[in-house]
This record gives C-alpha cells, structure tokens and sequence, in this order.
C-alpha cells in the first residue's frame, strides 16, 4: 500500500514548485476547507447547524475547514486526475454530460474573473434568459435581517400604492409550518425548495409589487438568478453593529442563533455576501439613519428604476 501511495505524494509536493500546475494534496484540502467555510458563512449557517442537517460530526467539518478533510477525496481526485477529467465530473449525480457542456464550462474556466459577468449576460440574452417582460413593476429589497426591509419595504409599498409581499410570508404558507420548523425538522434544503416557489408564486401573482426577501436568498445562485430578472433590486444595507442591534432588538438572533461569537458571525457572513448583496442596481446604507430618513433614501432610489426620476 505504502509503495502505492509514495509515488503520488512526491509528485503532489513536486508540483508546488510548478507555477499553473495541479495543487499539491495539502493546499487542495486548505482550499477545499476554506471553501466549504465560505459556503457555510454564505448561508448564515453555523458549524451545529450544519452537522445537523448533513448528518456529519462537527468535528469532522472542523478537521474539514482547517485543511485536514478525510483522505478519500485525495484519492478520489488522483483518480480522476488520471483519466484526465476534472473531480466534478467523477462526483456529479446523474447521466454523464454531454461533451458540450465540458467544452463551455472550458472556455468559463479559461476567462478572466472580470469577464465572466459580460460573458455570463451574453449567454443569457443568447438564451433567451435576460429581464422578466413585466419586470419593470416590482422592487424586490435584499440585504441581511436588521438592515430594514420589511419596515422600508411596507412604507415603499403603501406610498407606491403596490401590494408588499414578504417572501418569508409566502415560505410559511406554502409549507403550512414556521420558519423555525421548516430549518429544526427539514433543514435549510427544504427551506430553498418553497423559498422558490414564493419567489416564482410573487412573480406569478404580481405585476406591480414591493418585496421584502430573506437575508439568504442571494446565496442560492438560481433563485437569486431568477429574481434579478424578474425584478428591480435594491440592497437594504447596514453596519455590523447595526443589523446586530436592531436583530436583538427584535428578540431574535437567527442566523447567529446558539453562537457564543454573534459578532464574529454576522461579519463573516455580511463578508461572504457582499460580492453577491453588491449586485442589486442600488443600495441604500441605513446606518445611523432613523426611519423616516431611510425611507426617503429608498424612495429616491427606487424612483429611477420605475421610470419616475423626478419623483
């Protein structure tokens, strides 16, 4: 076994001096670690929440995150590596793909970060995927809880004189529970299966509508896809200590529930989420800012996008 496993270790610490060459075995596991902490922060998942709804020990995921995952998936990936594909492709569920999809996922991979977002809407006007027709009605309000949505969003919708719809609304009746339920007895799996549906129901349902969503919705890459199309987005943002005050304030510390380092998590998470948060067409900042200023912060951002620039 050890004159197996020899040869691969010695190539995999030759390669570290090989600039643009394959990982070596220890930075592919800090990578993937780092990856999966990312993924998680993204999410407002803690550790406990996570082992709970995988079914995997949190000592596990923390020998995951800090670089000393199982061997198997180093051996998984050295097979791969000799038949030439890439992990993904070994560890995909259902049919093979066919040889077209390989050869665009090549040319994505080969682009420049900054390329992909104009490669990424030419794809999508080719597609036929681009803006939703009645698009042009509906102001969808992202951003973390506490920064202000739902108060803003109420305010927005009564002086436009549209329907407010809360997504969260939506995900509880659609699956006839609480919130709290759908993560303690399903996990957070469940809860994007009827977040897209509420999304897909507001679009359905409503031409003209201000929508109030979970702080999460941006993590999930195709309903987030789906409202930016289907929408105008603007980002409730705020600073650390004000999502966290106005969170307490409301009794309730999800998605920092059960963390005995709150403020660590929240800026962890507001971190993860900033590239994605960033992609709303504007932001409205409400630190330090009382309601009624807030207010007219949001209303005079969300008047350009609905065709009203003078207000």
């Amino acid at each position: 076994m050890s004159s197996a496993r020899s040869p691969g270790r010695s190539a995999a610490r030759e390669t570290r001096l090989r600039p643009g060459g394959p990982l070596t075995d220890e930075a592919y596991l800090t990578g993937l670690g780092e990856r999966v902490r990312q993924f998680r922060a993204r999410r407002g998942m803690t550790r406990k929440i996570l082992a709970r709804d995988s079914g995997v020990s949190e000592r596990y995921l923390a020998q995951l995150e800090t670089g000393h995952g199982n061997i198997s998936i180093l051996l998984l990936r050295r097979v791969a590596a000799a038949m030439g594909m890439p992990l993904g492709d070994l560890l995909q569920e259902g049919p093979e793909r066919p040889v077209e999809y390989t050869l665009a996922r090549q040319i994505l991979d080969a682009l420049p970060a900054a390329e992909l977002a104009p490669a990424y809407r030419a794809l999508a006007q080719t597609m036929g995927t681009t803006a939703h027709p009645s698009r042009a009605g509906r102001i969808a309000l992202i951003g973390l809880r506490g920064a202000g949505k739902t108060t803003l969003g109420r305010r927005l919708a009564e002086r436009l004189g549209v329907p407010f719809v809360e997504i969260a609304d939506l995900v509880a009746a659609e699956s006839g529970t609480t919130l709290s339920e759908i993560f303690s007895l399903y996990g957070q799996a469940a809860y994007r299966r009827y977040e897209r549906r509420a999304v897909e129901r507001v679009i359905a349902e409503h031409e003209r509508a201000v929508i109030a969503t979970g702080g999460s919705l941006v993590s999930e890459p195709a309903t987030y896809e789906l409202l930016l199309r289907a929408c105008h987005t603007i980002w409730i943002a705020a600073s650390p200590a004000d999502h966290m005050g106005r969170v307490m304030a409301q009794g309730d510390l999800r998605p920092m529930k059960a963390s005995r380092e709150a403020m660590a998590d929240l800026k962890r998470i507001l971190e993860n989420r900033r590239e994605l948060y960033g992609r709303a067409e504007a932001v409205v900042d409400t630190s330090g800012k009382d309601a009624d200023d807030s207010f007219a912060a949001l209303l005079a951002a969300a008047r350009p996008l609905l065709g009203d620039p003078a207000g």
